[in-house]
């Protein structure tokens, strides 16, 4: 600095220092996202669901869901769906839903090849987001 901006002469201030600052204000900026992300998705689900129909096709299965959001806030949910009978199998197909009004029900058709192509009793699992 200048002898005008700095007339007592103080020492700059050291690199170390100037590191720590930018560190705090990129930790404050990351926390502050996490509780704003937070404030926005609450009250979005929990989502009820479930299987209405299965339909073979030649690439696979197409797949009927119906979905209920009973939280406060609109919102769109993932959904696994994989065999009933396998419910420990890695093999699942998951499927993001339309966004749903609070207290709405809402019915969408996806497709799937990860199931196979027999039509067989499916189990289904929607989150809400954390």
């Amino acid at each position: 600095m200048c002898e005008y901006c700095n007339p007592l002469g103080l020492a700059q201030p050291a690199s170390t220092q100037a590191h720590g600052t930018i560190f705090l204000a990129i930790g404050a900026s990351v926390v502050a996202l996490a509780l704003l992300g937070r404030l926005i998705l609450t009250g979005v689900g929990p989502f009820d669901a479930n299987v209405t129909t299965v339909v073979a096709t030649s690439s696979g299965l197409s797949i009927t869901l119906t979905a209920t959001n009973r939280g406060s806030r609109i919102g769109a949910t993932t959904c696994r769906v994989q065999d009933a009978s396998l419910v420990s199998s890695s093999a699942a197909a998951f499927f993001l839903s339309p966004q749903i009004e609070p207290g709405a029900t809402v019915s969408f058709v996806r497709e799937t090849a990860v199931l196979g192509t027999q039509v067989r009793p499916l189990a289904v699992e929607c989150s809400a987001p954390r």
